[in-house]
């Protein structure tokens, strides 16, 4: 399963623009906006799951931050983020793992993942999510999560998602987190269409 979708990503990646894929940010409003709020300390430990070739860290390091991760499926995705950035690269950790597969060997302060958890459709794929981000997160950690909200796709680059709203996705983390915060987000995207996300902050217990 992760081989087969490893492969559909990286066709993604080979054959797509990162700035044309409809999950394109040119700035990562809601994200950077979420970490104000929390007042976290630049020394913090994040974690951009799914952060593929997303610019949230280009706009981390210029904030200072010094402890990031950017883990994806799709190794492409991040040799695109690793030209953009150049000899700031190297002060990243990249991670090619499919998240649902993957065992963390550390602990974050701030689990980040902007639409990766709605590709999850089965439930032993979100129990999987859900282990690893218990084995990588630890009391008082921060888990900045968005997906599609119910108004939102029904399927994404082909695949079928699974869509939430806040309810549906604290009741997904009960066990381990709290939900602290929600709102919903209208992405623009590159071709001008619209699509509404749902976004929940939760801090561990």
């Amino acid at each position: 399963m992760t081989s087969g979708k490893r492969e559909h990503w990286d066709e993604v990646y080979r054959t797509k623009s990162a700035d044309s894929v409809s999950w394109y940010q040119p700035a990562p409003g809601p994200s950077l906006r979420a970490l104000d709020e929390l007042q976290l300390p630049v020394t913090a430990s994040l974690i951009d799951v799914g952060g593929g070739a997303s610019n949230l860290v280009d706009r981390l390091i210029e904030r200072g931050w010094s402890d990031l991760t950017v883990l994806d499926i799709a190794a492409p995705a991040l040799e695109v983020a690793k030209a953009r950035l150049r000899d700031e690269a190297g002060r990243i950790a990249w991670v090619v793992a499919d998240v649902a597969a993957w065992q963390p060997d550390r602990r974050y302060d701030v689990w980040h993942d902007r639409a990766v958890f709605h590709f999850l459709t089965e439930p032993e794929q979100r129990l999987a999510y859900r282990r690893a981000i218990e084995t990588g997160t630890a009391p008082g950690s921060v888990l900045i999560i968005a997906t599609f909200a119910p108004d939102g796709p029904e399927r994404c680059s082909g695949l079928p998602v699974q869509r939430y709203d806040a309810v549906a996705l604290a009741t997904e983390f009960s066990s381990t987190f709290a939900l602290q915060r929600d709102w919903r987000e209208e992405h623009a995207t590159p071709a001008g269409g619209r699509q509404s996300f749902q976004w929940c902050v939760f801090r561990r217990r």
